[in-house]
C-alpha cells in the first residue's frame, strides 16, 4: 500500500509580517501618506494603453522657506507644518490622484488628465489656491508658499525619468515664479550648461581662453585712451563659445572667481609686456570686467594687488568696471571693495549704467570716476528722442558728480561726433574696432598715436 507523508506549515504569521514590512517601507511615517517608492511604483503600474483619451502627469510641489521655519521654531512645528501642508495638498486632488510624500518638503501629485496640459496646469492652479491661505503655527500664522514643477507622461516612459523631469520643471518654476510644464528643449539647454562648467573648467586649468582688449577712444583727440580686456574662447571642437553663454555658466558654478582672477593677471602682464616693447609706460591703460560673484565672494583688492606686483604695473594702469547688480545686492561690501580699489589709486567705473537700480545716492557715496552708458541707449540716439535725452541726463549728471563718461555701442561716425559734441570723454564700437588679440591692440595704439 503507497503511502505519503503531507507536512504542513502554516507561514500565515510570516506573509502577515512580511506584508507589514513592505507597507511600512512605502509609507511616509509622519503623514501616513506614500514614500518616494510607492510614488515610482504607482507611475509604472499605470497602463497607458488601457487609458483611452486618458492620460497622466507628475506634479512636484516643493515647500520654500521651510528650512528657515525648521531653525526658527523648531522640528516639532516643522512637523505640524508639513501635516497640515499635506492635508490641504489633499483637498486640492480630485478622485484618483494620488499624493505622496517624495522628500523632506517635496511632494509629489499623480493627476489624470484629459486635456493634456491644461489639466495638469489646472491642477497645479488648484493646489496653489488651497495653499495661499496662512497656516497656523502655535500663535503664528505663516504663509508658505510653494514651487510646482509639472512632467506629462509618455508612453514607455521610466518612472524615475519622469520623476526627474518634474523636479526639473520645479527649479524652473523657482525662477519664474509659477508653475511650469518640463520642456526637453530646457533641459538640454541645462545639460549643455553643465556640459560647458565642466569645458570651461579644465579650459581655465590648461589656460586655454584668450583676452582680446577694445580700444576705448579719446573722443576729442581721436587717440586710444584705453583697452577694455574681454575673456573669449576657442573650443578645441565646439569651435567659438560667446561670453554670453560661458560668463552666466562661470558665475552659476562659481568658476568666475578663477576666471577673474585669471583675466585680471593677464591683463595687468598683458599691459607691461606693451610698456616693454615700447621702450615706456603707454599713456593708456586696460579695464576689467569684475561680475557681482566676485565682489559678493572674493577679495578684489587683493587680486588687483597681486596683479600690481606681479605686473610692476601702478594702480591708474587699471580700471575696474562693476555693473550696478554688484552695488545694490550688498551696498555695505560694495563700499568697502570700492574703498580698497581706491586705496591702490586703481580707477572704478560702473558699467552698463542706466539699465539697472541702482540709487543716485550711491552715486554721491561711492568712489567712481567713471559711468559707462549702455550700448541700448547709446545705439538708439539717431531714432530715438528719448535715447538722446537719457544720453544727455547721464552726461550732466556725470559732469555734476566730477565723474568721466564711456560711450558703449558706437557703430557709426554719426554716433561718434554727436557724443563728442555732447561731450561724452570716451567711446568704444564697432565704429573704431573690434575687440583685438594683444598684438594687434598694441598696432592698433601705435595707429592711433598722433606724432
Amino acid at each position: 500500500m503507497a503511502r505519503c507523508l503531507l507536512s504542513l506549515v502554516d507561514r500565515t504569521v510570516e506573509a502577515q509580517a512580511e506584508r507589514t514590512l513592505r507597507a511600512e517601507m512605502l509609507r511616509d511615517s509622519l503623514t501616513g501618506l506614500p514614500n518616494r517608492l510607492s510614488f515610482t511604483e504607482k507611475i509604472e503600474q499605470l497602463d497607458q494603453s488601457a487609458s483611452g483619451d486618458i492620460q497622466h502627469a507628475v506634479l512636484i510641489v516643493d515647500m520654500l522657506r521651510f528650512s528657515r521655519i525648521n531653525e526658527s521654531m523648531g522640528s516639532l512645528a516643522g512637523d505640524e507644518l508639513l501635516i497640515t501642508f499635506a492635508r490641504r495638498l489633499m483637498s486640492a486632488l480630485r478622485g484618483g490622484d494620488v499624493l505622496a510624500r517624495t522628500g523632506g518638503n517635496e511632494f509629489g501629485v499623480l493627476v489624470s488628465l484629459r486635456r493634456g496640459k491644461t489639466d495638469a496646469l489646472a491642477a497645479a492652479e488648484r493646489i496653489q489656491e488651497v495653499l495661499a491661505a496662512p497656516f497656523k503655527l502655535s500663535d503664528l500664522e505663516i504663509r508658505v508658499e510653494c514651487a510646482i514643477g509639472l512632467a506629462l507622461m509618455t508612453g514607455g516612459q521610466d518612472a524615475e525619468e519622469l520623476f526627474r523631469n518634474a523636479q526639473f520643471a520645479v527649479k524652473q518654476a523657482k525662477q519664474a515664479g509659477k508653475p511650469q510644464v518640463y520642456e526637453p528643449q530646457r533641459a538640454s539647454e541645462a545639460r549643455r550648461r553643465f556640459s560647458i562648467e565642466t569645458e570651461l573648467r579644465r579650459a581655465l586649468d590648461k589656460d586655454q581662453l584668450k583676452l582680446f582688449y577694445q580700444p576705448l577712444i579719446d573722443l576729442k583727440s581721436g587717440e586710444v585712451a584705453g583697452f577694455e580686456a574681454l575673456a573669449r574662447w576657442e573650443h578645441e571642437d565646439r569651435g567659438e563659445i560667446s561670453p554670453t553663454e560661458f560668463i552666466p555658466v562661470a558665475e552659476e558654478s562659481g568658476l568666475i572667481l578663477q576666471l577673474g582672477r585669471w583675466a585680471m593677471h593677464r591683463a595687468a602682464d598683458t599691459l607691461a609686456e606693451w610698456d616693454r616693447k615700447a621702450g615706456e609706460p603707454l599713456p593708456c591703460y586696460v579695464g576689467v570686467n569684475l561680475s557681482a560673484i566676485q565682489v559678493a565672494r572674493d577679495d578684489i583688492a587683493a587680486v588687483v594687488s597681486s596683479a600690481l606686483k606681479s605686473s610692476g604695473l601702478t594702480g591708474d594702469r587699471l580700471t575696474l568696471e562693476l555693473t550696478e547688480s554688484s552695488i545694490v545686492q550688498d551696498p555695505a561690501r560694495a563700499t568697502r571693495v570700492f574703498d580698497a580699489l581706491k586705496s591702490l589709486e586703481a580707477t572704478v567705473a560702473m558699467d552698463d549704467f542706466g539699465t539697472g537700480y541702482s540709487s543716485l545716492a550711491y552715486l554721491q557715496r561711492l568712489p567712481i570716476d567713471v559711468l559707462k552708458i549702455d550700448r541700448s541707449f547709446v545705439t538708439g540716439m539717431m531714432i530715438d528722442p528719448d535715447s538722446v535725452a537719457i544720453v544727455r541726463a547721464v552726461l550732466s549728471l556725470a559732469d555734476a558728480l566730477g565723474m568721466s563718461t564711456t560711450a558703449e555701442g558706437i557703430e557709426t561716425v554719426e554716433l561718434a561726433t554727436t557724443l563728442a559734441t555732447l561731450g561724452c570723454a570716451s567711446g568704444q564700437g564697432f565704429y573704431f574696432a573690434k575687440p583685438l588679440e594683444a598684438e594687434a591692440a598694441l598696432e592698433y595704439w601705435k595707429s592711433r598715436k598722433r606724432l
